[in-house]
């Protein structure tokens, strides 16, 4: 019980926005985990890389505020993941679809 107590009230419980912020960006890699089952072409290439680019920018902050948040530093590590590998298959494609346009045109 003085765990649990001793969670309830630290800096970073649920009493504050260093928990739930991060609880509600764990929206964001669900979302990314189940758009890997659509097709590559479905992708927006631009949204991800700005995905990318917000996930790294919110480690670094998750790794300098004081207290640290390892909670969102998890969650965007998760997410940079997943939008990474959406990229890549997005690359894939547009590289599939050059070569294609190339093929057709010679």
């Amino acid at each position: 019980m003085t765990y649990f107590r001793a969670f309830l009230n630290s800096p970073v419980g649920p009493k504050t926005t260093h928990f739930w912020g991060p609880m509600a960006n764990w929206g964001f890699v669900i979302s990314g985990v189940m758009d890997s089952q659509k097709p590559p072409d479905a992708i927006s290439g631009n949204m991800t890389s700005v995905l990318c680019v917000y996930s790294l920018l919110c480690m670094r902050f998750a790794w300098m505020v004081r207290p640290r948040n390892y909670l969102l530093l998890a969650c965007h590590a998760s997410n940079e993941s997943v939008q990474l590998y959406q990229l890549s298959r997005w690359l894939k494609h547009q590289r599939y679809l050059s070569q294609k346009e190339e093929n057709v045109s010679s």
